[in-house]
């Protein structure tokens, strides 16, 4: 986890899904990568980091990714979800343009070329 102050959080499965996003995203953004699971130790220290930040869950539409949002969805209630199309699957291999546009759709800023395959 970063030291410098961001206001939003983004939480995503694996370092692919990282890559992706962080490209995709305009805005300073912590993305958070649980690798597809989380331990209590680290769901403990994520608690107090994201005390004051407004936390997105962007997981694959997957048995794993669902489980791992109905986790998110116990510990962190406030958190707004963000869902790819099921016809995807995983975000790495979502379309850049359909990452950028649920991205948007949560009001976080991304690049606008992304956005032109839509």
């Amino acid at each position: 986890m970063n030291d410098s102050y961001v206001d939003k959080v983004l939480i995503v499965e694996g370092t692919s899904d990282k890559r992706k996003v962080k490209r995709i995203v305009k805005e300073p953004v912590e993305i958070i990568c649980t690798n597809g699971t989380i331990s209590i130790t680290k769901l403990d220290e994520l608690i107090d980091f994201l005390e004051d930040k407004d936390v997105y869950i962007l997981v694959d539409a997957d048995a794993a990714g669902e489980k791992l949002r109905k986790q998110f969805k116990r510990e962190f209630p406030q958190a707004e979800h963000i869902y790819i199309d099921r016809a995807y699957r995983e975000v790495a291999t979502a379309p850049e343009h359909h990452l950028a546009t649920v991205l948007l759709g949560a009001n976080i800023d991304v690049h606008t070329q992304f956005l032109e395959n839509c």
